[in-house]
């Protein structure tokens, strides 16, 4: 696409997110306010109201790969963020103004990630420290955003930055091997650190806390065990090293106003320990690791974030929990809504199907089957079914109000059900990873194959039934979109290209179809003859999925370039694009009434989109 025609696209409304990444190291915070979480997700962060759930979204002309850390000024009127890039490439930092929700400055010095960021107590200065390939510790003036002086962090990757409470010129480095408490001579524009000796102990500094008076440094490390370092006169003395280590590493580390520290752990421990004598007060575990911990500004409760990317809310005394954020913890396969309806939607992906409110974006229901991945789901037409194809080749009906199992097909596709569609007579047509196309006819007792349609030689990725259920097409690796008789069971129709189809659809009108796939094109056909009518290029990587309005007036496409695109359809013109997911976008649907997009993709979160009313050009 042309520079010119691309200034002219408008962006897509984010209309609302599910997820939270939980494998950002931090990343979730509670602003002082005590009113706002905040999160990243994708190159998307999430300000998220915590009692009447809006959302807002810092996004716009921000980052444009994965946000790898947060940091919250003391105030809450500055929020820094940092991202990865490729390697050898600048990966940049972002101080947000989160009065205005706008930019103040983009930072460019470390190259390839930002792996921790930290303001000052009296927001002056920012201190970023870059990831393994750069390993740089940079102090950043926020008025100005002009960095003011640099250093390499260690001769070992350094992974964790914070400044003294009440001394904006000192702060503590930790990491690999290496633990260094810095000297920030503003004066001269220089940093120099003093390196704390442990004696014999070698460590990897996961998390650092300094208490109030910076009397104390505390440090959770990957062993397990916390450090007690004594931080007076400049005198850096280890201290003790608590007894009994936690298991897989101690992630986080915050104090309550009473004292104790609170850790969480890389088993899913969370305990309150005495910061005297490093001993555990009190214990509660979950699942998952523990990446975040926020305590609120009464100390009486403190949220939890987990790498299987739920956030719990947690009683400080009696450390009880409630589970107030949960969604897929690794890539999205497949989303649909039921016929007519678009007050619900359903994805699935590793271990688990999930029904989700569209309006609250609340989860309505998880079915879990353990060890297995779900591939592709569809409702009933009748809402009676959520049908779902697995990859141990079966296909599974449960009742998509109470997630009770109806009834298994065994052996649907032995290699693994890749796709699926239901017949407005609630028959199911499924799609397997050898190409084999199969028409299931199902009933309240006995389950039977009406058709084995085998001409494809690959993978079968999207069935499309057409309006009147006479036809579907079924789109494949092997360079074939194949129409099918649904009364005859044979071949209509074969349309052969260059690549590999990742989807094909109908025209509500049933003249032609609209095909894509790693060919990176937009192709329609027609579909009496199977003759090329136009070809657009509708990105620059591969296009996994499509979706079309009910009308026929417009389409969306998705794919690995991140990007979710609204394309009009009889122009062939791209009106509008989402810019938010970090990962390849593999399935996209839009709602029945139109009103709504929904995109899944690889870094399991769930994008909401606000359709624009599109202005179509004259005649």
């Amino acid at each position: 696409m042309d520079e010119k025609v691309s200034d002219q696209i408008a962006n897509l409304e984010l209309q609302g997110v599910i997820g939270f990444n939980g494998n950002v190291r931090n990343g979730l915070l509670l602003h002082p306010g005590d009113g706002h979480i905040i999160f990243p997700l994708g190159s998307t962060i999430v300000v998220r109201h915590l009692t009447q759930m809006t959302q807002t979204f810092l996004q716009r002309d921000g980052h444009d790969q994965s946000v790898s850390c947060l940091a919250l000024s003391s105030s809450g009127k500055y929020l820094a963020s940092g991202q990865t890039s490729h390697t050898g490439f600048k990966a940049n930092i972002i101080i947000w103004n989160l009065e205005t929700y706008e930019i103040c400055h983009k930072l460019e010095q470390h190259v390839g990630k930002v792996q921790d960021l930290a303001f000052s107590s009296d927001e002056q200065y920012l201190a970023s420290l870059g990831g393994r390939d750069d390993n740089k510790l940079v102090i950043w003036n926020v008025e100005t955003g002009q960095s003011i002086c640099g250093a390499t962090a260690s001769s070992e990757t350094a992974l964790t930055v914070k400044f003294y409470n009440n001394d904006n010129h000192m702060l503590v480095t930790g990491g690999v091997g290496n633990l260094n408490v810095w000297n920030f001579d503003l004066q001269n524009r220089k940093i120099r650190p003093n390196k704390v000796i442990l004696g014999a102990l070698k460590r990897k500094i996961e998390s650092i806390l300094i208490d109030d008076d910076d009397r104390y440094l505390f440090c959770g490390t990957s062993s397990g065990d916390v450090l007690k370092i004594q931080l007076h006169n400049n005198a850096f003395l280890f201290k003790k090293a608590s007894k009994k280590p936690l298991c897989m590493g101690v992630n986080t580390l915050v104090k309550q106003q009473d004292g104790l520290l609170v850790a969480g752990a890389g088993d899913g421990t969370v305990c309150t320990i005495d910061p005297d004598t490093l001993k555990r007060v009190n214990t509660t575990k979950f699942s998952g690791p523990i990446s975040s911990l926020a305590l609120n500004a009464n100390q009486d409760h403190f949220f939890v974030g987990t790498t299987k990317c739920n956030i719990f809310l947690v009683a400080v005394d009696s450390l009880e929990y409630e589970l107030r954020n949960t969604c897929h913890s690794s890539h999205i396969n497949d989303v649909c809504f039921p016929h007519k309806y678009s007050g619900v939607f359903a994805t699935c992906g590793k271990n688990d199907v999930r029904v989700w409110n569209a309006k609250t974006r609340c989860e309505l229901l998880r079915i879990n089957v353990p060890n297995l991945e779900c591939l592709c789901i569809a409702f009933s037409p009748d809402g009676s079914c959520l049908f779902s194809g697995w990859d141990d080749g079966k296909i599974r009906a449960f009742a998509p109000e109470s997630g009770k199992l109806l009834y298994v097909i065994h052996d649907a596709h032995g290699d693994g059900v890749t796709a699926l569609c239901c017949t407005v007579d609630n028959n199911i047509i499924s799609g397997g990873e050898a190409g084999r196309v199969r028409v299931w006819k199902v009933g309240p007792i006995k389950r039977t194959m009406v058709a084995d349609m085998k001409e494809h030689k690959g993978r079968v990725n999207s069935i499309y039934i057409n309006e009147d259920n006479s036809e579907c097409v079924t789109a494949s690796n092997d360079g074939s979109c194949i129409v099918w008789s649904l009364t005859r069971y044979v071949r209509n129709l074969c349309l052969f290209a260059s690549t590999k189809f990742k989807a094909a659809i109908y025209h509500p009108d049933q003249s032609q179809l609209l095909t894509t796939g790693t060919d990176r094109k937009l192709t329609n056909w027609d579909v009496p003859h199977g003759d090329t009518i136009r070809i657009l290029d509708g990105s620059n990587d591969n296009i996994n999925c499509l979706d079309i309005t009910e009308d026929g007036e417009a389409f969306v496409s998705a794919g690995a370039d991140k990007l979710v695109k609204l394309w009009g359809y009889d122009e062939g013109k791209c009106y509008a694009q989402g810019v938010g997911h970090s990962g390849c976008v593999l399935k996209t649907r839009i709602s029945p009434d139109g009103q709504t997009i929904v995109s899944v993709g690889d870094e399991g979160a769930i994008f909401l989109w606000t359709m624009p009313q599109l202005v179509m050009p004259e005649d």
